[in-house]
């Protein structure tokens, strides 16, 4: 009888795990040789997280053309979604015409909460602890000290009361990692004095994902004659204004834009959840969910995009220094610092949106796409080597990017 109730799986080899899920799930040997390959991670993959079986390659594309802030990247992108490193990189050589991005970015701070309740007089309590406010980080600080040797650690304290709680925000400045633990470790280190400073309990203490104080933002000149003209500017524009005032547009604004962000911040071994719950956040902080994007004209009529956004990336700590592949991609980027990488996170943010948004104004986004995709169709359908290209020039000639029509593309061929 099958049953998910195993005692002790995470006791067992990865060998041994993944025979029982084959004798639960019915895999074949082919699937089991699929699943078992750990690629590049090797031996680490099981060291990584719990439970492992396997691992699950992505495709690794380099975006060209990237000059930003006078120095050229070539950027590794790793993405399963057709047409999103070729966007990249077109768009990229377009805003070249005009120099390219030009970036910048706050320090590296990031918040950790500190959750207060059962306080009588919250706004007293406030006071308090603002008055205290050295002897907290120095209590924090103590926690790290190699941190604060590099410049970073915990830096200043801000306190909310927030539906009768006190939250105590600690801003670190955690340098040139994520931040996460670093942020953590602090926070439950001040949390006993702040209930004996203040007679409440301490509930949650962990860093917030929306980075406020961490911000990103990029920017990029369009020539019109470059990107087809000033219809295709004014349509770019109305396209960024329907996302501004249309939520249901807006989410698929800015899910183009993070098409591009976590393809880069996967490629380094970074948290995308973290950082798609922080972009997200700060697209909504004002009570409206909005882009984060703005486009407008310049006094020539040419095309202006701006983005700003959370990017809580690192370049130490965590899978950016274990996991083999994405070192190397660190290295491909030949970034120095985490602010480096934030910056040029933010420039592909720009330029994925901007791509999305012409396809759209101009020739609709599925031509390119869809042209793209149907070597994902082929592959499904069982072509292999140069039959899926003869598939494709089929399905892409007729506009019938579906399985079923490259199975029967696929019959005909073969005879």
């Amino acid at each position: 009888m099958r049953t998910s109730k195993i005692s002790g799986f995470y006791k067992l080899s990865s060998t041994k795990r993944l025979e029982t899920v084959r004798d639960f799930a019915g895999l074949s040997e082919e699937e089991i040789n699929v699943l078992a390959n750990t690629g590049s991670l090797g031996d680490i993959a099981d060291r990584m997280i719990e439970n492992v079986v396997g691992a699950m390659p992505l495709p690794i594309g380099i975006a060209v053309n990237f000059m930003i802030n006078d120095k050229d990247y070539l950027i590794p992108m790793a993405i399963e979604e057709p047409s999103v490193v070729a966007a990249a990189s077109n768009a990229a050589k377009m805003a070249r015409e005009s120099g390219g991005f030009q970036t910048s970015s706050t320090e590296p701070i990031m918040v950790g909460q500190i959750q207060l309740t059962d306080v009588y007089d919250p706004f007293s309590v406030k006071f308090t602890i603002l008055a205290n406010k050295e002897r907290i980080l120095n209590l924090a600080n103590e926690e790290d000290t190699v941190l604060v040797k590099l410049g970073g650690g915990a830096k200043d304290l801000e306190v909310r009361v927030v539906d009768s709680m006190v939250i105590v925000h600690l801003l670190v400045n955690v340098k040139d990692a994520m931040g996460a633990n670093a942020v953590n470790t602090m926070v439950e280190a001040v949390a006993p004095f702040i209930e004996q400073l203040t007679g409440g309990k301490v509930n949650l203490r962990i860093i917030s994902n929306l980075a406020t104080y961490r911000l990103a933002r990029a920017r990029a000149v369009f020539a019109r004659d470059v990107i087809g003209g000033e219809e295709v500017v004014d349509g770019i524009i109305s396209a960024y204004l329907f996302a501004k005032a249309d939520p249901y547009r807006c989410a698929t604004h800015n899910k183009g834009i993070m098409n591009g962000i976590d393809a880069v911040v996967i490629a380094t071994g970074n948290d995308f959840r973290a950082i798609e719950a922080g972009a997200h956040s700060y697209a909504s902080i004002t009570g409206q969910y909005l882009p984060l994007t703005r486009w407008e004209k310049n006094k020539d009529n040419d095309l202006v995009g701006t983005i700003e956004l959370p990017l809580a990336v690192g370049i130490v700590g965590g899978a950016t220094s274990v996991h083999p592949t994405a070192k190397t991609n660190l290295k491909i980027l030949g970034v120095r610092t985490a602010n480096e990488l934030a910056e040029i996170i933010a420039a592909v943010g720009l330029a994925q949106n901007f791509a999305a948004l012409r396809a759209l104004a101009t020739e609709g986004i599925q031509r390119g796409h869809m042209a793209l995709h149907a070597r994902n169709v082929a592959i499904a359908a069982g072509a292999k080597g140069e039959l899926i290209d003869r598939v494709v020039e089929i399905l892409v000639r007729e506009q019938k990017v579906r399985v079923d029509r490259a199975k029967e593309v696929l019959a005909e061929i073969l005879g």
